[in-house]
Parts: structure tokens; C-alpha cells; sequence
């Protein structure tokens, strides 16, 4: 169920509910499968009797129907993947963040000063605490090979590391380092302006994966690199992951961000 705390400006939506909002504010039509969703607005008192949407959404429906900067963060670990990130507006940011199995996704005001800190914190960036010399050191293999490492793992079928890299013919170093996988996370930033790179609407973006391995630290995945297309990876792709310290992935998240002169060119 949607629901809002109004002294912290907090809201719970799923998607089906944002949906409903953004056809609400154009003034359309709820198709029949959002019908649920819409009465479960009207419940939470987040639209009035005229199924208007109450004043204290409208920074965050204001925010989300015209972005100037989007942040998607997708976490793929043991209880599946969680997609969660920020959306900035001309006047505000709110940030998201979802709960493995539940629907509805918790939005949140946030400051510029903040954002970068909110980013890391979905992915839980933390202090490493492994010896900073090791970081440096590259896995070089095939995407194929990874995911028969992670399918023997994940399948049971042998956890040590030596006996999956012969059983696989991958490198044993890579078998190691997945064999305390957290989670992998990918960030991706897009914006009207300026980038690094272009999306096929002719989007700018910038984009990050990387490997949370606990003991063995953060990886950062360099090919294939990202943003990577639908289609463009298959089992022959080349991969390479180097290991990185925490205060690497946290310049690099913030890397990701446009700075002020390539959001101006959009706004020119």
C-alpha cells in the first residue's frame, strides 16, 4: 500500500502508483490494469475525492514528470535485484530506494550536497578494509566464463574456487574473488546535455558496474564496458575487472554526475 509521512516528506509508490500519477496529471484515462493502484491512492489519501493529487506530492510528481537528471541503480544479490537511484528536477531531488520483494519503492527529499552520499549509501559503499596495495590487480576472461562460474556456485554443485576454475576452464583468481561476491551494482546517470556517451533517444549518459566482493574488495568491470546496449555482450565478450579502493568507487560515483556546464548545453 502507498503511503506518506508528512513530517519527514517520505512517500512509499510502486511503479504501478507513479503511473497512475503522471496519467492523472496529463489529465488522461486509468486504463483498467492500474485500477487497483489508483484506489489504493485514493485509500491513502495521496488523491482527494475529484481523484486529485494532494498538495503534498507535488514536489515529487513535479520532480518526476520533468527530470533534468536521472540515477538508476540496479543491485543484483541473493535475494534477487533491486533497482533504486535519484531524479533531479528544476526545483527538487528526491531519492528511491526499493525493498527486496515489496512493490512500493520509499521517496525521499534530498540536497545537491547529499546526493553522491545517497548514491553509495544504496549501494553500500563502505571503508575497505583489506590492504589498499592489492588494488591495482586485473582479471582478465570472457563473459562466458563468468556465468558458468556464478551458475556452478550458484548451483551447489562445488563451492571451492580451485575446483569451479578447472571444472570451467576459468582463470582461479576469478573464481576466487567470486566465491565472496556480495552483490554486483550498476550505476547509470542520464541527462539532457553533454556526456561521455549517447543513448539511442539521444540522451547523454554515464554509467558504472561494479563487484562488491567483501574480503576481496571492489572490482570495477572495464569491459565490457559500460553503458552497454541490448545485444552488444555475448558468451565471447572479452571481460576485465580491476580491483579499486572505496575512495576510488566514491570519486567515480561522483564522476558520474553532469557538472554545471553540461547541464547548461541542454538548457541552451
Amino acid at each position: 500500500m502507498p503511503s506518506v509521512d508528512a513530517a519527514r516528506r517520505r512517500v512509499r509508490l510502486s511503479d504501478a502508483h507513479i503511473s497512475v500519477l503522471g496519467i492523472l496529471v496529463e489529465e488522461g484515462e486509468t486504463p483498467a490494469e492500474l485500477s487497483r493502484a489508483q484506489d489504493e491512492l485514493r485509500e491513502a489519501g495521496l488523491l482527494d475525492a475529484e481523484d486529485k493529487i494532494v498538495a503534498d506530492l507535488y514536489p515529487l510528481v513535479s520532480t518526476l514528470m520533468e527530470p533534468r537528471v536521472i540515477a538508476r541503480v540496479e543491485v543484483t544479490g541473493p535475494q534477487g535485484v533491486t533497482n533504486n537511484g535519484a531524479v533531479m528536477g528544476n526545483e527538487f531531488i528526491f531519492v528511491h530506494e526499493a525493498w527486496p520483494g515489496e512493490a512500493e519503492s520509499q521517496y525521499v527529499p534530498a540536497e545537491p550536497e547529499t546526493l553522491v552520499w545517497s548514491l553509495v549509501r544504496m549501494v553500500d559503499l563502505h571503508r575497505d578494509l583489506t590492504d589498499e596495495a592489492d588494488t591495482g590487480e586485473v582479471i582478465e576472461a570472457t563473459m562466458g566464463l563468468l556465468d558458468q562460474v556464478i551458475e556452478r556456485m550458484e548451483g551447489g554443485e562445488s563451492q571451492e574456487p580451485e575446483a569451479v576454475a578447472e571444472a570451467t576452464g576459468a582463470p582461479v583468481r576469478l573464481a576466487e574473488v567470486l566465491a565472496e561476491l556480495n552483490c554486483m551494482w550498476r550505476m547509470t546517470v542520464v541527462w539532457q546535455g553533454d556526456g561521455p556517451a549517447r543513448t539511442d533517444s539521444g540522451l547523454a549518459v554515464s554509467a558504472l558496474a561494479v563487484w562488491d566482493c567483501g574480503v576481496e574488495g571492489y572490482w570495477v568491470r572495464e569491459l565490457p564496458a559500460e553503458p552497454v546496449a541490448d545485444g552488444q555482450v555475448d558468451a565471447a565478450s572479452e571481460l576485465r575487472v580491476r580491483r579499486v579502493s572505496a575512495k576510488e568507487l566514491w570519486q567515480r560515483v561522483t564522476d558520474l554526475l553532469p557538472d554545471g556546464a553540461q547541464l547548461a548545453s541542454s538548457a541552451a
